[in-house]
């Protein structure tokens, strides 16, 4: 591959991108890109992407080598990568270019390895991280500092552990996943039983998380393990910062919990669900495959597959835009009963008027 190191990195020809994102390239192949930016930013050696008409504009001041396109607008007068989806294409073009946070392989002096500890090949261990014993860390993956992992974890190839990270005994981790500082795997459910003097009596919390191969997980997010059994997190799924996840919830593949979203005990997310930010979930029910709930609502029954629910409780997402259109015109229909008041008053008035008066 032409390749050499460039400002960011790395620079990659024109053409070789575009056999990389099967893109229909206009423009000289042979053309140098160090990088990807945005319309008004992006210089004469770097790529930059256009998406929707309304960002044409920006192009009449862009200085950038090519842009990636849809087919929509395969006639415009600059260098292209013609493509069907522009924006993933995008996010494939700019993971060309990103170094890598660990680079070195190898474990810190400082770090303490419990016995029985398992290290595969290229593993990077930072330092003062603590790993239990028996735990074991697949090959390629990087454990920055002040990491704890407890006795028994499993940790599988390629992961990426940010500083600060803790994750407790007997969890499994799968390959490829990125775990963001602060977050908490492994923390105790929420679970007491109540005595007959109305004291709560702790349950003990004696399950594990699975998490699932591809999954990243943002910033200080707590998954609980399970009282029984697994809290469990499929494959592919992306867990945005400051998420709350109780016992026992199983959240299936590819799904998106997007910031401050909580979901209550035992309760199981589909496939492909997207919870949207400050999104709550009570314990207990069932979200179906394709779900999508809108912001700040909050889930009190299950919610059958493929439906688009907000609100609270949630309802359907058209039923809710009725509803809010409704609340915003209270005001107008208040006023509006008013004088629907006085009128029936006025005829009230005016039919006792007339029955008197009809009197012998």
């Amino acid at each position: 591959m032409a390749e050499r190191m460039g400002v960011l990195g790395r620079s990659i020809t024109l053409g070789e991108i575009a056999e990389r994102l099967g893109a229909v390239l206009s423009g000289d192949p042979e053309t140098l890109i160090d990088g990807i930016a945005s319309l008004e930013d992006a210089g004469p050696s770097q790529l930059s992407f256009l998406t929707h008409a309304r960002h044409a504009p920006s192009l009449a001041d862009c200085k950038a080598a090519a842009l990636i396109v849809p087919p929509a607008f395969k006639d415009l007068k600059f260098p292209l990568l013609v493509c069907e989806q522009p924006y993933l294409a995008m996010a494939k073009t700019a993971q060309l270019f990103v170094k890598p946070p660990c680079t070195l392989s190898g474990v810190h002096p400082t770090a303490h390895l419990a016995e029985g500890v398992q290290l595969e090949q290229d593993v990077s261990i930072g330092a003062l991280v603590h790993i239990g014993a028996d735990s074991s860390i697949g090959s390629g993956s990087c454990i920055m500092g002040h990491v704890y992992l407890g006795a028994g974890v499993r940790l599988g190839k390629d992961c990426l552990i940010y500083p600060g990270v803790t994750i407790l005994d007997g969890c499994q981790i799968g390959s490829r996943v990125i775990i963001h500082s602060g977050t908490v795997i492994g923390s105790d459910g929420f679970g007491y039983a109540q005595d007959e003097r109305g004291r709560h009596v702790k349950i003990p919390q004696a399950g594990i998380v699975q998490i699932d191969d591809d999954v990243e997980i943002g910033a200080n997010c707590t998954i609980d393990r399970a009282t029984f059994g697994k809290t469990r997190i499929g494959c592919g799924c992306k867990i945005d910062n400051l998420v709350q996840i109780g016992h026992n919830v199983v959240v299936g593949e590819h799904s998106i919990l997007v910031s401050q979203v909580g979901i209550s005990g035992s309760t199981r997310i589909g496939r492909h669900v997207v919870l949207a930010g400050q999104v709550g979930v009570v314990g207990h029910i069932s979200i179906g495959d394709g779900v999508r709930v809108g912001a700040k609502s909050g889930v009190s029954n299950s919610v059958q597959a493929a439906q688009d629910v907000s609100g609270i409780p949630a309802v359907p997402h058209k039923e809710w835009l009725r509803n809010s259109a409704h609340i915003r015109r209270l005001a107008y229909y208040r006023e509006e009963l008013r004088q629907l008041k006085m009128k029936v008053q006025e005829f009230e008035r005016l039919l006792h008027t007339s029955t008197d008066s009809s009197d012998p």
